[in-house]
This record gives structure tokens, sequence and C-alpha cells, in this order.
């Protein structure tokens, strides 16, 4: 995989990475098809699944390299990190107020952003598809931080990261698909629906690499501001809808379950192909 990428410019890998955390959404939400019955024990436990894999990725993927690149600058090494990720989180703050959507569980009524008269499918969708914008982001930072030459950055990593977000994805179509189904749509409707709100990734990755390759000085600000987002929606959002239904041990173990693959994935593989 690694050798097949390596000759393509870094905004393509970052495209078809993108298009591969898609592929794997959709698939996740092709399930609504073969599946009769929601159980909320399993919805809670993926999205407690997909909440590990998120901050593990912040972590070992965005934030510790976005640290590693700054020692060279005449700041200390944290500012550069810190100053990125208060941003990310900010900007989405910023985008939960304004976009108008509505998470699983709520009623219409209780909807966020601005006043809309869109449907409650759409605005279910819209706040999915606002989680991906961060996971797009970061894979568009990681593959164009690989052009910058820092030895922190490696297109193993940054295949990695996006591995990882591709697995959380796998979960996340289905815990969209299936509660659309429940709403009252069709399957058809219902797997489009949750494919749609991942087709933001590859847009973002695109996004993301282009900015770090063509304005380098942003690259640490940008890994860390992808994290930055991505613990936001973790924190907002993710885990709260995992804990409300009364799973809190399952959808916690979850969480810890989906921390553990994103850090052993990611140390494997970085030792396996940079050794």
């Amino acid at each position: 995989m690694v050798g097949a990428l390596q000759n393509l410019h870094p905004i393509l890998q970052a495209l078809l990475a993108g298009i591969f955390t898609w592929l794997i959404t959709a698939f996740g939400a092709s399930f609504v098809f073969v599946t009769k019955a929601t159980n909320q024990k399993v919805l809670d436990a993926m999205l407690g699944f997909a909440a590990g894999v998120m901050v593990a990725a912040s972590f070992w993927s965005l934030l510790a390299p976005a640290i590693e690149m700054s020692k060279s600058c005449a700041l200390p090494s944290w500012v550069q990190a810190a100053t990125g990720f208060l941003l990310g989180a900010i900007f989405l703050m910023l985008v939960d107020k304004v976009f108008p959507h509505v998470h699983f569980g709520y009623p219409r009524e209780e909807a966020e952003g601005i006043k809309t008269s869109w449907r409650r499918c759409t605005l279910l969708v819209t706040a999915v598809m606002l989680h991906n914008i961060p996971e797009g982001l970061a894979i568009g930072v990681s593959f164009g931080a690989v052009a910058s030459g820092f030895s922190s950055s490696s297109l193993t990593g940054a295949i990695v990261l996006a591995i990882g977000i591709g697995i959380q994805n796998f979960p996340e179509g289905f815990a969209v698909s299936v509660p659309l189904r429940r709403e009252g749509l069709s399957r058809l409707k219902s797997f489009l629906y949750g494919q749609l709100s991942a087709i933001v990734e590859p847009l973002t990755a695109v996004i993301g690499a282009a900015a770090v390759i063509y304005v380098r000085p942003l690259l640490p600000y940008a890994l860390a501001f992808a994290a930055g987002a991505m613990i936001f929606v973790v924190v907002e959002e993710v885990i709260p809808e995992s804990q409300r239904n009364g799973y809190t041990h399952l959808a916690t173990a979850g969480t810890i379950l989906g921390f553990l693959v994103m850090m052993i994935l990611d140390v494997a593989f970085k030792a396996r192909y940079n050794s």
C-alpha cells in the first residue's frame, strides 16, 4: 500500500484516502439492508469505539507530530500546537452554532444552529457531516505534511491515520443509517443518507493537503487545528450521544477499545514500515 502511493502527488494521496474513508462509511451504512432491528447497546458501543479512535488519532497522528515540528521554532515547542488546537476547537464550536442540525435521539424542536425548515432526516445527516469535517481535514493535513520533509511526518503515519478513521467510519455509517430507518425512511434512502454523511471527507482532505503544501509554515498549526476540531466533536457530541441511553459502561468500554486499536495500529504499522 505504501509503495503504491509513494509516487502520487500528496493532494491526490489525500483525495484517495478521503474516498477510502467515505467508502468504508458507505459499507457500514449498507448494513441497513440486512438489519431488521436496532440494538441500542450495539449502537452506543460503536459510538464509544469511534470516540476512542478519534482521541487516539488526535494525539498520535496530529498533536505529537505538530509538537515535534515546532522544536526548531524560536517559540516554545508547545505554542504552535496549543494555538492550532484551540483554534480548531473554536472553529468547530462556531460551525456547530451556525449550521442547522439535530442529534439522534433528540426531537426536531431541539435542533441547533440557525432556524430552518429542513426535514428532521436532513438535520440528522448534517449533524454527522459536521463530525466528519475534522476527520477529512486531519487526513489531508497528514498527507500534505509528508511533502514538508519533517522527520516526524511520514507516508506510513498518514496511511495509518486514514485506516484508523476508516475503521471508526464503519460503525459510524451503521450508526447513521439504522436510526434513519427507525425514523421511517426506506432502506435505500437510509443507506443513501448514511453514506452521504461522509462525502465531506474527500473534499476537506483535499483542502487540508493543499493548505499545508502551499503555505508550509501553517503545518504544525494545521495538524493541531485538526486535533482540536476532532476532540471538540468527541467531547461535545460523540461521547454524550453514546452515554445518554444508560449503557455507560458499554460505551466507555468501546471508547477504551477504540483508543487501544488506534494506538496499536499506529505503533505496529510504523514499526514495520519505518524500520
